[in-house]
C-alpha cells in the first residue's frame, strides 16, 4: 500500500530512543488503541534547537486488528490533510508487529484537560482562550467538511489538542469517514464515536450525516460555557447526559448564568456567553437539517468574537 510520501518513515529504533525506551514517565495519554508517549528527536547537531525536536508517538496495540484499521485511515487522512487546525502528523513506524504514529507535540495538551483537569497544574481557561479554542476547532472541522468531504465522528474535548499559544487542533481521525452528500448519510454497522456527544439520529440509527459532527461540536460549547463534562455519572440522575437536561438553560439568559461554569468568575461578557448558548441550541437540533454548517457556525463565532473584542457593556 502506498502511503502520502510527505510522510517520514522512522524506525523502531530511532523511536525507541526518542521516548527513552517507551519510559512510563514519557506517557501523555492512553486509549483503547494503545499508549501516546512524549518523545525527544536528536535533530543534527547544527540545527537550531539544541535539545532537538519534541514529538508525540502514538504507540497501537498490536494485537488490536481495529487498531490496524484506524492506524491506515490516520495515515491515510491526517497525511494527505494540512490545515493549521488539524495535528500534524510527522510520520509512522511499520516494522514487523509495530504499529506507531508520530505527530507533532502538542505543548498544553487537550481542552478537556483544562476544562475538567484536577490539581494545581491545570489553570482555568480564561473566556477570550475558550473563545479562541472555539473558534479554531470550527475551523477544522469546517474545513474537514468544505474542502475535504470528510465525516470526523468523533470530535470532543479530548481530541481538541492546544498549541503553546492555545491553538486549537483537532487531532485522531482512526474514525473519520469520507462522507456522502450532505443530505445522504453514511449507514455504519457498529455505533463508534463518544456517548455523550454521539448525535441522536447516529445512536438511533447508525446514520452519520456532516451535521452529525455539528451535533458533537454544540455539545463541545456547552462544555466550553458550563465546565461541565459531556457524560458524568456523578451527577444526579437524570442529569448524566448534559444535553438531556441542559437546553431549557441555555434559552434563557438568567437561567444560563446559574450554570455558567464558575471557574470563569463572572469574567466574561453576557451577551457573546447568550449567543453562544443559542449557536450551541441550535447544534443541537434533534433533526439534523435544522443544525447550521460548520461554516455557518464558523461564521457566527468570528462574529462572537469581532463582538467580544469591543468593550463589555
Amino acid at each position: 500500500r502506498s502511503f502520502p510520501a510527505n510522510l517520514r518513515i522512522f524506525t523502531f529504533a530511532e523511536l525507541k530512543a526518542a521516548t527513552r525506551n517507551f519510559r512510563l514517565d514519557t506517557v501523555l495519554g492512553e486509549g483503547g488503541f494503545g499508549k501516546v508517549y512524549k518523545g525527544w528527536l536528536e535533530d543534527k547537531p547544527s540545527s537550531k534547537n539544541a535539545n532537538g525536536t519534541v514529538i508525540a508517538v502514538k504507540k497501537l496495540n498490536s494485537e488490536s486488528l481495529q487498531g490496524l484499521e484506524e492506524w491506515k485511515s490516520e495515515v491515510n487522512f491526517l497525511g494527505r490533510l494540512s490545515h493549521p487546525n488539524l495535528v500534524k502528523l510527522l510520520g509512522y513506524c511499520l516494522e514487523e508487529a509495530e504499529l506507531l504514529l508520530i505527530y507533532e507535540f502538542m505543548q498544553k495538551g487537550s481542552l478537556e484537560n483544562h476544562l475538567f483537569g484536577r490539581g494545581s497544574a491545570v489553570q482555568p481557561l480564561p473566556w477570550d482562550i475558550r473563545l479562541k479554542i472555539a473558534i479554531g476547532a470550527a475551523r477544522g472541522l469546517a474545513f474537514l467538511h468544505t474542502s475535504e468531504k470528510v465525516i470526523y465522528r468523533d470530535f470532543k474535548a479530548s481530541n481538541i489538542l492546544l498549541d503553546g499559544a492555545y491553538n486549537a487542533k483537532i487531532s485522531d481521525f482512526g474514525l473519520a469517514k469520507l462522507g456522502p452528500s450532505a443530505s445522504r448519510s453514511h449507514v455504519t454497522t457498529r455505533v463508534m464515536g463518544t456517548y455523550g456527544y454521539a448525535a441522536p439520529e447516529y445512536v438511533a440509527t447508525g446514520h452519520l450525516y456532516v451535521k452529525s459532527d455539528v451535533y458533537a461540536f454544540g455539545v463541545v460549547l456547552v462544555e466550553m460555557l458550563t465546565g461541565l463534562r459531556a457524560l458524568d455519572p456523578n451527577r444526579p440522575s437524570g442529569q448524566h447526559n448534559l444535553t438531556d437536561w441542559i437546553k431549557p438553560y441555555l434559552h434563557d439568559r438568567r437561567k444560563l448564568k446559574s450554570i455558567m461554569d464558575f471557574r470563569l468568575e463572572g469574567k466574561y461578557p453576557s451577551k457573546v456567553a447568550f449567543r453562544i448558548a443559542q449557536l450551541a441550541l441550535r447544534c443541537l437540533e434533534t433533526e439534523p437539517k435544522q443544525r447550521p454548517s460548520m461554516k455557518e457556525v464558523l461564521e457566527s463565532l468570528e462574529r462572537f468574537h469581532a463582538a467580544n473584542e469591543k468593550p463589555m457593556e
